[in-house]
């Protein structure tokens, strides 16, 4: 399935159905660019042996929010085939077998929402990001809790969620006498950059 790219325009036109204006949005909405340099997507598997852990690469991230009602625009966007786990032939696997990246080469995440008393402070918040999850080529309906610091026009936030990739169609690669999990946690670190939209 074709990537969705964020693009500023899109996401102002947008909120005019939503009874924000493209103006309102540009005076009074924020935007934020992560940067995948700094931003950490760990995941980790339970096994009958070991657990498994690895990482997936943020290729980009951009979004506006509106502050007052929480209405929000754009793409976190992962590239499926950076998911490793230090193993050649396991990697090899899940790229082929699981993530079927060939195929499905990008993960998502859509918001629509950000729940929560937003503050331009450097105190530490809690906040819900309400949006769409798509892998594996299909939308999933997600809210993924976020701790959120800001200071000096940089941001932080990290969130912690499960993805049941068996139940959401994807291939179990346990085998005979190694059992792994059905769902798979994750961890994400991000950093970025947050201003007025342009």
């Amino acid at each position: 399935m074709a990537c969705k790219h964020f693009v500023v325009a899109v996401a102002l036109i947008a909120l005019a159905p939503l009874g924000v204006s493209p103006a309102w949005a540009q005076k009074h909405g924020l935007k934020v660019v992560l940067d995948p340099s700094q931003t950490v997507i760990h995941w980790s598997l339970s096994g009958d042996i070991h657990n498994i852990h690895g990482t997936f690469k943020l290729k980009t991230g951009q979004l506006i929010f509106d502050p007052q009602t929480g209405v929000t625009e754009g793409e976190i966007l992962v590239d499926a085939t950076t998911g490793e786990s230090g193993n050649a032939a396991r990697d090899k696997h899940m790229q082929d077998e699981v993530l079927e990246s060939g195929r499905y080469p990008a993960i998502f995440f859509h918001p629509s929402q950000l729940k929560g008393a937003y503050k331009d402070t450097a105190d530490p918040q809690n906040l819900q990001a309400q949006g769409t999850f798509n892998i594996h080529g299909a939308d999933h309906p997600i809210d993924l809790p976020l701790k959120v610091q800001v200071a000096s026009g940089t941001i932080t936030a990290t969130t912690q969620f499960s993805v049941p990739y068996v139940a959401w169609g994807m291939k179990n690669p346990s085998k005979f006498l190694v059992r792994v999990g059905k769902q798979v946690q994750i961890d994400v670190t991000a950093k970025g950059t947050i201003q007025q939209a342009d």
